[in-house]
Formats: C-alpha cells, structure tokens, sequence
C-alpha cells in the first residue's frame, strides 16, 4: 500500500503539471558533435540561447517565445553556418531542422593555446561540481586531499567519508563504484593523484539510473578524458615535501582517425607519510561516579608505499550510429607499515602498574584488474540503448609481524612473546547493464534499465605465535570466511519540462541476496547466514523557474546503505593487546528519505533546506570486556539530519573570483531499549571558502581552506579542525605548459581530536598525519586540437564500494 501510494502521487504529479502547463516553442537538429549553436533574433541577431551539440551532433533548445529566428552554427574546423530566418508560432511550436550540413574550412589549423577560467565550483540544481585544476593548490595533491577541501564532504581519522554531516557515502569514479569502504577507500583514493581528476559531482539525491545506495548521496570522480582527433596527450610531473617525500606524475595519450579511437593513461607514485594517534583511556566503577584505572598508549605509524596505474581501452565506430568499446586498467600498490605503541596501564592514583609494548612490521601488496566491454546503438535522433559488461578483481596480501612485552612497573618482565599473521584476500565481482532512453512528444524523456551484480569474497586470517624457533597455530584468533552477493535492479525514470516548470521522477526496485560461511578450525566451529530483501526507490524533483532571476527547486528521495562484506564477518581480528574488531552477522541495511528545498538568486547565490530520515542506523561501536576494548557494527536507532547549506560564487574584481560554501547541521539519534545508551544530539557545520586570482603574463594565485567544527555521533565527538592552502602559478611554453608551487595545511591544523564514551569507559584521541605539504609541479599539453570524441566508464554497480581487505 505504501509504494502503491508512492507510485500514484508520481503521476499525480506530472498529470497536474501537464494540464497546467504553457506551451513554448522548441527546435532541434543534427550537426558535428561539439559544435556551438546560437539562436539568434532575426530581427537585430541578438543572441537568445546557446546550445551544444552532443552524442551523434543532436541538439534541442526549448522554452523559446514565439517569434521569428535563425540559427548560427560554429564548429572546429568549419565555416560558420547561417539557416534562413523562421518562425516559431502556436500553431508551429516545435520545427525540426534536421541534418544541417556544414562546409570544411580549406586551411589547416595550425596549434592554438585556448585560455578559459573555469570557477571552481559549480552548483546546479541537481549536483554540485568541482573543477579540480581551477585550483592550483590542487597540483601534486592525492584524490583523498582534492576531497576533504570540497564543499559540504569531511573525513574523520579512520577515512570514512561524510557528506553534509553524514556518512553513507556511494564513491563513484567515471560513473562505476570504487568497491572499497573506509581504509581500503582511502588507500585507493590516496593513490589517485589530483592531475588525474577532471572533476568532482557531489549529489545528495541522484535519479533512479544510478545505484540506491549511498544514504547520504554519491560522490562521482571524474577522470580526465581527451578530446581531440589525432595524436596528443598531457604529462604531469610533481614532487613534494612535508615531513617525508611525496611525488605523483602521470602520463595521458589518445589517438583518434576515422573510426578508432585508442587511449593510454599511466600514473605512478611513490611517498612516505607518518600516523600519530595518542589514545587515554578512563575506566569508571559500576556507579559511574569514581575512577578505577586508566591507559594511555602513544602510537607512531611510518608508511612507505607506491603504486602504478595503468589504463588502456580502444573505441571503434562501426556507423555513425554504433559504437563498441573496450577498456582494461589495474593496478598494483606494494606498501610497508612500521609502528612502535607502548601502552601504561595504571590504577586510581595513575602509577603505573604495567606497561605494554607493542611493534610491528607489516607489508601488503594490492593487485586489481578490470575489463568492461561497452556497446551503444543510436537507434533514432530520439532514442539510444547502450550496455556494459564489467569484471573485476582484487588479490590482496598482508602479512604481520607483531613482537609484544609486558613489564611490571619494577622492570619484570613477565610476557614477551611474537605474533605472526598471514591475510590475504580476494574479490571478484562481475556485473551487467543495459540502458534505454528516448524522447517521446514534446520535452519529454524516458529512461529505462536494468542491471544485475555478483561478488565472491574469500578472507583468511591465519594467525600464529612463537614457540622457540616454531610457529604455531593460535586458532582462536584464525579465521577464513566466505561471503556472496546478488544485486538485481530495475528502473524507469522520466523527465519533462512544462513551460517554466521541469519535472523529473523515477522509481528504482533492487532484490538484494546474501550468504556468509565462517569455516571452522579444531577449535571453533563452522557458522553460517543468509538473508534475502527487495526494496523500491524512488526519487521526485520539480523545478520552477520564478522568473528570470529566481529558481526554485524541490526535490525526494529514498536510499539504502548496505553494511561492508568484511562487517558482516562474525571474528575477532586483533589489533593490538588492549583492542580487538569484530564483525556482526546480524546487522542490517540502514534506509533513509531525502528531502530538499533549494533557492538560487542570479546563478550565484543558492540556498538550500535537506531534511533526511534514517531508519535502522548503523555505526561503529565501542564495547568493553575488562580492560580490553572491543570495536564493532551495529544498527544503534533512528536518526535525523536537518542541513542548511548556502553557497555563493562571485568576482569582487575582474581579476578575482571567490566561492564561499557553508553548511550548518542539527543531528539527532534516538535509541530506544538497550540502544538509548546512544542517544545524542548535537548541532555543527563546515565550511570551504576558494579565492582564485588571475593577474597578467600568465600570472595566478590561489588562498582557500575549510574548516570542520564540533561533531558528535552516538558514541563519538570530534573536536573542529581545518586547512589553509596557498599556492601561484606561471603558465610558460607558450601556454601549453604551467608551473606551480603550492603549500598545503599551511598552520599544521589539520589535527584531529575527539572523546568516546562506551559502558564504563571514557576515552580520549589525538592524532595528526603528515598534511603540511609543500609542492612544486609542471603540466605539459601536446597535440593537435582537432574536434571531439568520447570514452567509455563502463557499468558497474555500488557493491565496489563495500568491499573491506580482511584483516
């Protein structure tokens, strides 16, 4: 009854719109694709709109008043086209020009620099974009660090991503999921280097073509892709310096003639970085009112680590109406990790009762593969159906040593024993899409799909300890689960403009199915679960424009976050003598509706209202069993989210350009039985401010930073932190290359520190990573600049984004 109920207010609404609606005129055609298209006045040949042509050279402009035009069309390596004069009347509203055919330009075109600025951030109704080189202390920074200064998004000390003060966040890269969560994520964004990047979408409430989860909405990254025929490409070259090197560069060519189009992208980089977390721990009596003991344990983390990215793929155009494709890209990430923590554990008068060391050497090596196979067909200038097969794999190893004493405070030593662990893993998943779309009567566009995923996961974790010069087996901490996962999706989304009005609905239905195994060993039996659920999604937007300087838009949505594959692993994996994870089996996917109210003033000013109503919310936990603290997963409540967000864009001088975004946030979690341990509420915000300064000879310069204030979250606060960054530029090479230096977390700010209360124990962390960068890069960009083509992403689906190594 309650989707029923969804489902007819979603024609309700458009039904109403269409009765209400005022007729305008509307023109399309078919030219080269990138071509620029003016719609000019006939009378004085003023301009009236501006279009682009897109995939196969179709173009649309609506929304026209009656009257008589013509048309001017521009392209690279074409005369400039005039049509004759026509009319647009309300018996004549829509005028189909068809193919328009344009005349080569006879000399050859020699190289040309264009310049153009690009703000940047971009608010549009339904996404928010950052322009990733319009910043230049971007220059040699990693795609973790292009993330945590955009607008809106904060990443607390364990690398997980929050948007507009929630976490549930789908990270896509080129429209395809990055399978990865927490860590794992961070690793994998830390080897992606800010010159890859082309731009950022950050969506809070996406259509229903893409994958449901992500609560709090998606973040899409994408890379640069190049457009021009020939032969060209780009090099990027960077080395930085903070407490320890830091170097990214990487390499981008395309060749395109006549019906291929062949692309190579390599990245590679090489750093060292440090980790210094101080955690102190209070443990109170059963009345909560007197301390019995405490622990405090500084650790030092060194890090050393590199990875090479390579991306290859091949277009061929069979007709001017059929495209396949087919892109391969992996890589391979080898890192070390070395740490000292000595923890003192000490009674109500803080002596020091006995103290624990703990060292540890560990290395991992990351191995990933992917293919997607892709396929378009236009059928008509009206319709298009494209479809995707991807497969992809991660082979991960990770091996540890750990070496751990315990010393009374008269210096005994009554423990000194070895720990050695072996946990590799292996993912693999393969999924399959297809997507329909056209264009039916008048502004009017349907879209269509479905979409099917599979993953197999296989986690060891095979623990030994030193026993003279052998190692045996330590079973209660050995672990091997296995773990897989069927997603099947389908959608219909539809979007049409009425006049001044514009409306957009969609509703997405996916079947989810899982199965997990624990394997036993002789001391731990087998255990196992399964469970199966089918949801619908779905997502309304309206848009009115009030006039020309106002636009108002409201917008709903339902979404789902799913719990990581390694969450739901029922073991115990250590982390060190006094702190162990575990997983929870039992925990179950969190839902949310999205609502918002947005307002933009002249393009520049948007002011938006969100409201989002999470029910089943899960997070991490915090438990105690003795003196040890035990790290889980579980669904807590319901929470409540209430954001206001406002951006503005402007130029004080012709010279300067500034973005400022703030967003203020009031959370409320609510528990009930056991779980009201964990009710919490608070009130935060963060906020980005980016100046760009443009001056003569190639000349420019840059001042931004963020800063995030006071955040609790059940269990957690975290206290404000932020950055400010500086850098200038010089183009030189006649515009074709750029020089940069920049210097990243200037005051050393960005330090994280927060309290967290569980049962009887109140704790308390410091930690601070190696963010004050100083980098000096060079962009060089070579080639012919001739017309315009398009890669593939492929079609993968959000299950990437859950996956967690083991261990």
């Amino acid at each position: 009854m309650r989707y029923s109920s969804i489902i007819c207010l979603f024609f309700l609404i458009f039904g109403c719109l269409s009765i209400t609606a005022q007729e305008k005129g509307r023109v399309l055609g078919q030219v080269v694709e990138g071509a620029t298209i003016s719609l000019l006045k006939a009378g004085d040949s003023s301009v009236v709109k501006l279009a682009v042509a897109g995939k196969e050279g179709i173009f649309e402009m609506d929304q026209l008043d009656f009257g008589s035009y013509l048309l001017q069309v521009s392209a690279v390596g074409y005369a400039n086209f005039y049509s004759s004069e026509f009319q647009l009347t309300n018996t004549k509203t829509v005028l189909d020009l068809g193919p328009l055919s344009l005349s080569k330009n006879n000399t050859e075109l020699q190289a040309v620099t264009i310049s153009a600025t690009k703000r940047m951030i971009e608010v549009k109704p339904d996404r928010t974009i950052v322009n990733v080189d319009a910043a230049i202390s971007n220059a040699g920074a990693t795609a973790m660090e292009v993330l945590e200064k955009s607008p809106g998004i904060s990443v607390d000390r364990d690398g997980n991503i929050s948007l507009k003060g929630r976490q549930g966040v789908l990270v896509m890269i080129d429209g395809k999921p990055s399978y990865l969560t927490g860590p794992d994520l961070v690793n994998l964004l830390n080897t992606m280097t800010a010159n890859q990047l082309d731009q950022i979408e950050i969506m809070t409430n996406p259509p229903a073509k893409y994958d449901a989860a992500g609560n709090s909405g998606i973040i899409n990254i994408k890379t640069k892709k190049n457009k021009q025929r020939g032969w060209n490409g780009s090099l990027n070259l960077s080395y930085g310096h903070g407490a320890y090197y830091k170097t990214n560069n990487s390499l981008n060519l395309n060749y395109r003639k006549e019906k291929f189009n062949l692309f190579l992208n390599y990245s590679q980089n090489a750093n060292k970085n440090f980790n210094s977390l101080y955690i102190k721990r209070s443990y109170l009596d059963a009345s909560g009112q007197s301390f019995t003991g405490y622990f405090d344990q500084p650790t030092f983390l060194r890090m050393n680590g590199q990875n090479n990215t390579l991306k290859l793929g091949m277009d061929y155009y069979l007709s001017k109406r059929t495209t396949i494709g087919i892109t391969s890209s992996g890589f391979i990430s080898p890192r070390k990790y070395n740490s000292i923590s000595t923890g003192y554990l000490m009674d109500a008068d803080r002596i020091v009762d006995s103290t624990v060391q703990t060292t540890s050497k560990n290395s991992n090596k990351w191995l990933n593969g992917m293919v997607n196979l892709n396929f378009k067909q236009s059928i008509n200038k009206n319709a298009e159906l494209t479809a995707d097969l991807d497969y992809m794999h991660y082979d991960m190893s990770n091996n540890q040593l750990f070496h751990n004493t315990i010393t009374l405070a008269d210096q005994s030593l009554i423990s000194d024993g070895y720990l050695k662990g072996d946990l590799p893993a292996t993912i693999r998943i393969y999924t399959g899409k297809t997507d329909y779309t056209t264009t039916l009567f008048t502004n009017w566009k349907m879209e269509a799909g479905i979409k099917t995923s599979h993953v197999k996961t296989n986690n060891q974790a095979n623990y030994f300890n030193s026993n003279a010069n052998n190692w045996i087996p330590d079973y209660g901490k050995t672990n091997h689960f296995l773990y897989e996962e069927s997603i099947y999706a389908a959608y219909l989304n539809s979007n049409k403009k009425f006049g001044k009005w514009s409306a957009q609905g969609g509703l997405r239905f996916e079947h989810t199915q899982y199965k997990g195994q624990q394997l036993g060993n002789p001391e731990k039996n087998d255990s196992s679960f399964s469970r199966k659920y089918a949801s619908l999604f779905p997502t309304i937007y309206l848009t009115h424009e009030l006039d020309s300087n106002n636009t108002l838009t409201i917008q709903t949505g339902r979404r789902i976050d799913r719990p990581a594959y390694q969450q739901l692993n029922p073991f115990l994996f250590f982390i060190n003598e006094y702190t162990y994870q575990v997983g929870n089996p039992y925990i179950q996917p969190q839902f949310t509706w999205n609502f918002q109210v947005s307002h933009t003033y002249k393009g520049w000013l948007t002011s938006s209202l969100e409201y989002a109503d999470t029910k089943q919310y899960f997070s991490q936990l915090f438990k105690t069993e003795g003196r040890v603290t035990i790290l889980t997963e579980g669904n807590l409540a319901n929470m409540k989210n209430l954001n206001l967000t406002l951006t503005a864009q402007f130029n004080p001088t012709s010279w300067w350009s500034a973005n400022i975004n703030i967003t203020g946030t009031y959370r409320k979690v609510a528990g009930t039985g056991m779980n009201s341990d964990f009710n919490s509420e608070t009130t935060s915000g963060n906020g980005n401010i980016n100046n760009q300064f443009k001056f003569k000879n190639g000349w420019s310069a840059e001042l931004s930073g963020f800063y995030n204030a006071k955040n609790r979250d059940a269990q957690f606060v975290i206290y404000g932190f932020g950055q400010v960054a500086a850098g200038i530029g010089k183009q030189v090479l006649k515009g074709k290359g750029t020089v940069r230096l920049n210097v990243r977390d200037i005051f050393f700010s960005q330090q994280i520190k927060g309290d967290i209360r569980y049962q009887h124990v109140r704790e308390r962390f410091d930690q601070n990573r190696d963010t004050r960068v100083a980098t000096i890069s060079f962009s060089w960009r070579f080639g012919k600049q001739l017309g315009e083509t398009k890669k593939r992403s492929g079609g993968s689906s959000e299950e990437q984004n859950r996956v967690r190594a083991g261990g």
